[in-house]
């Protein structure tokens, strides 16, 4: 077959292994030759047909005119003073998305998005701002580790520890709820990118339905519920989608939620201060909890110019940590990372710039 258009051509990341399969079929090649490819695009994360060495040049040659393996790319990379890198993405489109780096000594986290924006309007949040611009396809999602591991590691090169994800970057993940699970399915595959299934987490503002449909999927990430408000009251303001959901259906949704033996349900709770860092507050969020197997990230709020909102001073946070944690329900305090460059929790709008 030839003159295939550039837009044409089939993208190879984002397919399961049948599916690889079925396109080598199709090109009248062996099973194995989609074992191979499969391989490359996924195991050794390369994103060059030329590269693909163990191919017969013809194959190759093939390929490049039939296929792409992804069609995303790095437009910007800002990196912080922390060492947080965050990553501006063009997709196919041209529409734009973003993804978080966070090294740390034994693992990496790669904080990646769902959506082009965000439909919830979540009042704290940036990406709410944007609005929502169309979802994200599961190859899109599985582009951003592929593309951010061969940025910071070099393309085929092995990492050196754990690979976490976190789908806490733009969007909310349930709503696109059938290209997240695909995407989830290949980021576990051992056989492909071989993330741990318990390394990968997804954070939901709280659509109830989608909380039991993925609490009945066979592979399924952690589940984080990004809480911020103790009562309906508070929360109806700073998350619209509680008008439809409120408290007492995702509470009920959470308490049905199958767990490890170890595992709990995150809460996040971001601190806004004067908003919903009371002790009155943090004694409505321990009965809140109770019955859950839960544990609280307490997130000081990242600030952004077109946000009303500013994040509890410290002693606030500990006050509040500490009547948690009297109230039985362990809470951690997330130290922000990549805030001087737009990258922190809340703060993804696809900026040119590394900061607002």
């Amino acid at each position: 077959m030839t003159g295939v258009t550039a837009q044409e051509r089939t993208e190879l990341l984002g397919l399961t292994q049948d599916e690889v399969c079925d396109f080598m079929v199709a090109l009248d090649e062996k099973p194995y030759r989609a074992r191979q490819l499969y391989d490359s695009i996924y195991r050794r994360r390369i994103t060059s047909f030329d590269a693909m060495t163990d191919l017969p040049k013809t194959l190759r040659r093939i390929l490049a005119e039939r296929a792409v393996v992804t069609r995303t790319r790095i437009q910007s990379v800002f990196l912080s003073l922390d060492g947080t890198r965050r990553f501006l993405l063009g997709l196919c489109d041209g529409v734009e998305a973003e993804s978080v780096f966070m090294p740390e000594e034994r693992r990496d986290t790669i904080c990646i998005s769902s959506q082009v924006g965000c439909p919830l309007a979540c009042s704290f949040c940036m990406t709410g701002v944007m609005g929502l611009k169309r979802n994200m396809t599961a190859g899109e999602i599985v582009s951003q580790v592929v593309i951010v591991l061969n940025k910071v590691y070099g393309e085929g090169v092995e990492v050196p520890h754990r690979t976490n994800i976190v789908m806490m970057g733009m969007g909310e993940p349930l709503l696109n709820y059938d290209q997240v699970i695909k995407a989830v399915r290949l980021m576990v595959d051992q056989k492909g990118l071989a993330i741990a299934p318990r390394g990968v987490t997804l954070s939901t503002a709280g659509i109830v339905p989608r909380i039991y449909d993925l609490g009945r999927e066979e592979i399924r990430p952690r589940l984080a519920i990004s809480l911020t408000a103790p009562n309906d009251e508070l929360r109806n303001e700073l998350f619209p989608i509680n008008r439809k959901y409120a408290l007492a259906e995702l509470m009920e949704a959470c308490r049905r939620y199958p767990l490890g033996d170890r595992e709990r349900l995150t809460f996040e709770y971001v601190m806004l201060d004067g908003v919903n860092d009371s002790d009155q507050q943090a004694r409505e969020l321990v009965r809140l909890l109770s019955g859950i197997r839960a544990k609280v990230n307490l997130i000081p709020h990242n600030p952004a110019p077109e946000l009303p909102y500013a994040s509890s001073p410290m002693d606030r946070i500990l006050t509040f940590q500490r009547i948690l944690t009297e109230g039985g329900l362990p809470s951690f305090i997330r130290r922000p990372r990549g805030q001087d460059i737009s990258a922190a929790c809340g703060q993804l709008a696809a900026r040119h710039q590394a900061t607002a």
